[in-house]
């Protein structure tokens, strides 16, 4: 486990239905891999943070959680971007590198919007007074990074909030989400104002927020906290990447919460899955339903990543342990609303360490046209981690099938795939992994950025 995945654990308070499911039969298909970028430590960065998104020209860009060039050994992190060649080779050009005072160490991914803007946030730095062990780390940011007006110019890098630590939120995490009218919605580990989540290291258990757009032009974007979690039977931690629905609700999961015990190592809750309704009216508060409930055992727990809708309006998710009796490495999971009120699980793939496709899926999943699912998971005992694909099934009632599309070797290879994929035009995956590749600095290398051609 690499300290980027070390740190984000230190910082949760919380760690890692019997339905009738067969076994997912597990194969592996002859997918093809290549190694767009090898990250080497130092000034070009390490350990990415999130996964990568194009631009139109078909450039990739994505965050490290560490490296860079403005703050002493291990840095910062680094905004970049990957810039494709003649022959199949890829050029990493260094955007932005964290300097503390206005950002330090993202916990997601960088999104784009029609202008080729970048947002994204950082766990700690900035402006804000938060105390760990006894020093001033800062309680995160949001931040957007927008492109020169001529090719070849230096980026402008602009710090949209500042996190206090107080009910405004501390350590935002997971990647950030757009509207139609640019505004920004994302979630924080800790802050809120309420419960008690890993004190005295960090406080309360999380929010919900909105970064609302300048009503004037060079304005300040104002925050919004949309609901603060509890803990309890409550949620805590909420991870990031919210989906989005119609009429301004919100889905999103959360990492523990939701219970008064949990089946893994004590902590308080398993996770749940949650939708947040806007008020009626332009004031008052914003509403928030629990959709499901993790138990810890055969239906999952500690969800994280983000939800994803089909074309039916279930949902869609990972939990990254639980199934088999407690006995699994994460399952993949759908939510179905029963009669408008009541939402019913249902289990897709029990993950096991024992075989191809992984364990411990640490990021949400990904629709293609065609109905198939793709993800990955972070580790098993045959790999160092896989690329996959759950297919649905032929026949209504059926069982849905995974199948290994790749599985990492390590280095000069990548190893623990962290984030979420994206397509391109011809089917092909990409996304990063927290380890692997050729960097000599990071024990077990510093992370790889990945192509995977189904």
């Amino acid at each position: 486990m690499n300290p980027r995945q070390r740190l984000r654990n230190a910082g949760r308070s919380a760690a890692i239905v019997l339905m009738t499911v067969a076994l997912a039969s597990v194969a592996s298909a002859d997918s093809k891999e290549k190694v767009l970028y090898s990250f080497q430590g130092g000034s070009d960065g390490q350990f990415p943070a999130g996964g990568v998104v194009f631009d139109k020209a078909g450039n990739l860009y994505g965050a490290t959680y560490e490296g860079g060039s403005t703050c002493s050994s291990p840095g910062c992190g680094t905004i970049f971007q990957l810039s494709p060649g003649s022959g199949g080779t890829w050029t990493e050009t260094i955007l932005y590198g964290f300097n503390g005072n206005q950002g330090s160490r993202p916990e997601g991914g960088v999104i784009a919007d029609k202008s080729g803007n970048l947002y994204g946030t950082t766990a700690y730095g900035g402006s804000g007074t938060c105390i760990l062990l006894g020093g001033n780390v800062g309680c995160g940011v949001v931040y957007e990074l927008s492109p020169p007006a001529q090719e070849g110019g230096q980026w402008t890098y602009t710090v949209l909030y500042n996190f206090r630590g107080g009910k405004d939120g501390q350590i935002p995490h997971g990647d950030l989400t757009l509207d139609d009218a640019g505004n920004l919605y994302g979630a924080t580990l800790y802050g809120g104002g309420h419960g008690s989540c890993n004190a005295p290291y960090f406080q309360h258990c999380g929010t919900v927020f909105k970064l609302s757009t300048p009503k004037q032009k060079g304005g300040k974007w104002t925050e919004e906290v949309l609901h603060s979690f509890k803990s309890g039977t409550d949620g805590a931690n909420p991870n990031g990447g919210l989906l989005l629905g119609c009429k301004g609700v919100i889905y999103g999961t959360t990492f523990a919460g939701g219970t008064q015990n949990c089946a893994y190592q004590g902590y308080v809750g398993c996770g749940t899955a949650f939708r947040l309704t806007p008020p009626s009216g332009n004031r008052g508060d914003w509403s928030e339903k629990q959709l499901h409930v993790f138990s810890g055992k055969n239906g999952g727990a500690n969800p994280a990543g983000e939800l994803v809708f089909d074309a039916e309006g279930s949902l869609f998710g990972i939990a990254q342990a639980g199934g088999y009796n407690n006995e699994g490495d994460g399952v993949a999971f759908r939510l179905t609303s029963v009669d408008g009120a009541e939402w019913k699980e249902t289990v897709l793939h029990v993950f096991s360490s024992n075989n191809r496709g992984g364990a411990t899926p640490l990021a949400g999943l990904l629709f293609d046209t065609q109905g198939d699912l793709y993800g990955t998971a972070s580790w098993s005992h045959v790999s160092d981690g896989d690329v996959f694909r759950i297919e649905p099934p032929s026949r209504e009632g059926g069982d849905w099938t995974l199948r290994a599309l790749y599985g990492f070797a390590g280095p000069p290879d990548g190893a623990t795939p962290g984030a979420g994929l994206v397509l391109d035009k011809r089917g092909n995956l990409y996304s990063t992994t927290q380890m692997g590749g050729t960097g000599q600095v990071c024990q077990g290398g510093c992370g790889i950025v990945f192509e995977v051609s189904p």
